[in-house]
């Protein structure tokens, strides 16, 4: 099965034909479903479940630790569980969070380097949660071993991390050291070279039977970032659902061997130019936050502090499921369904999901508008509460989504200087941005952003975001009687 269809969100960026039984196929699995689908991010939520920690690659931009609560970055963990922990945290947390909506396995180490761990905690979620997807996390080295699995338990979107397609290896060999092959460790372009074959073998098995595929590429500066347009190009070749593009996270202190080596972090500037290269060729995945290996919430929140093993590792399996309340469930999802329908209504269409600047605007001129929002696709959060913006590209004609940027210091748990000042690097942050649509903001860092030359814009609180985006956009940049 492949995405052919044209657009490949939900509701409001769907553009599915009802009358193609392919599409509507792929539009119920994507529908609620945060990660597949960016009309699905601000409303349901998604569960990391930490069953697997072995590894069988070693990246150059990866430190699974554990018991680091302060860190969001992939392969971080507070503390393994057992499938069968697992189960019992998946329940009781779809209890409290009644729009959870999706179990994922990524890590701290690799799904399938954990077979018998991932395949036993899809096995007793099918059983005890039928109604949520399942999915997990590759790096493809052991992918064509375990499509049988992969099927037999109704895991039906993987992700597969792909960072070069460079046949000699030259490039891979730059981001992994080694992969670990029949009881050894194959070092360099060998084992780069082995690894490709390995995952495209394996996503061309996954997609040939109807399995929908998302491949993450970390934009690695200096390294891949000529690459990653190649890949985009190979991956649409082989009908890949969805690319996502991961600036690549190398402070020091996250003690990975880039972060080490002095390999600078991926700016925003430079990841929007590497999706701008790459979305010609495929569907991109903007709303991404590379999230933790036991992520809890909606993309973009971690509640998993709220969960720990003592919260539940002691309930019994029948209390679990009456927490669970499967009814309950359903209800709460139809009303999250009637509130998109409602915000379908009110942004009237107005986004486009790939697009170039004329398709968005009547001049080719856009802008870049920030938002501040707690989800439910409204402008809804303060700012001096905001640790992310979601960004889009605005014109008179249409908008886009373009990524979301979070404030450098989020990233981990490290004191601050005592003259540390989040509004210094909030304006680096949005150096380029020329609006900013807030539910509220102070008149200090109201005027602080103003010396940016950024707008700032109360009067669209608690409005739905896409129709308030294009609205600002119009209103301060856009005369009609101009473009007219």
């Amino acid at each position: 099965m492949s995405c052919s269809t044209g657009g490949c969100g939900t509701h409001s960026d769907m553009g599915f034909d009802p009358n193609n039984p392919e599409a509507m196929a792929i539009q119920e699995k994507i529908n609620n479903h945060p990660c597949y689908s960016e009309g699905a991010h601000q409303h349901y939520a998604r569960i990391h479940v930490a069953v697997a920690p072995a590894c069988n690659i070693q990246c150059n931009y990866c430190n699974r630790k554990y018991d680091c609560s302060n860190e969001s970055r992939p392969g971080v963990t507070s503390s393994k569980l057992s499938p069968e922990e697992a189960v019992k945290k998946v329940l009781y947390v779809g209890g409290d969070i009644q729009q959870l909506s999706v179990v994922g396995v990524a890590g701290p180490g690799d799904a399938l380097a954990n077979p018998k761990k991932t395949f036993d905690t899809f096995r007793m979620l099918q059983e005890k949660a039928p109604d949520l997807k399942l999915c997990l996390s590759t790096n493809g080295l052991r992918l064509p071993d375990y499509i049988e699995e992969i099927v037999k338990y109704n895991v039906d979107h993987v992700t597969v991390t792909i960072n070069s397609v460079d046949a000699t290896g030259e490039v891979g060999s730059k981001i992994y050291p080694w992969v670990h092959w029949d009881h050894k460790k194959i070092w360099g372009k060998e084992g780069a070279k082995l690894l490709l074959e390995r995952q495209l073998e394996g996503i061309k098995m996954l997609t040939d039977r109807g399995i929908l595929v998302k491949a993450n590429s970390v934009l690695i500066p200096g390294v891949n970032d000529k690459e990653l347009p190649n890949v985009a190009k190979k991956l649409k070749e082989m009908n890949v659902f969805l690319h996502n593009i991961m600036p690549l996270l190398s402070a020091p202190e996250f003690g990975t061997k880039f972060g080490l080596d002095g390999v600078p972090s991926a700016t925003d500037q430079e990841t929007m130019a590497a999706q701008e290269a790459c979305g010609m060729d495929m569907k991109l995945m903007s709303h991404c936050r590379q999230c933790r290996a036991d992520a809890v919430g909606l993309i973009g929140e971690d509640r998993g502090e709220e969960f720990t093993k003592e919260s539940f590792v002691n309930m019994t399996f029948t209390a679990l499921e009456e927490k669970y309340n499967m009814d309950a469930r359903m209800k709460k999802h139809e009303m999250i369904e009637s509130w998109r329908s409602h915000l379908e209504e009110a942004n009237k269409r107005i986004k486009i999901e790939q697009a170039a600047k004329d398709q968005l605007s009547s001049t080719g001129e856009t802008k870049l508008i920030a938002i501040t929002t707690a989800g439910q696709g409204v402008i809804n959060q303060h700012f001096g509460s905001a640790k992310e913006f979601l960004i889009y590209e605005a014109g008179d004609k249409a908008i886009k989504f373009v990524m979301h940027r979070k404030i450098e210091s989020s990233y981990s748990g490290a004191e601050v200087a005592e003259d540390y000042n989040p509004i210094d690097e909030i304006k680096v942050t949005l150096k380029d941005v020329d609006v900013l649509l807030t539910a509220k903001i102070g008149e200090c860092p109201m005027n602080d952003l103003n010396e940016i030359g950024l707008i700032c814009d109360e009067s669209y609180a608690n409005e739905p975001i896409e129709i308030s985006v294009h609205e600002a956009a119009k209103k301060y940049f856009f005369n009609e009687k101009e473009l007219g």
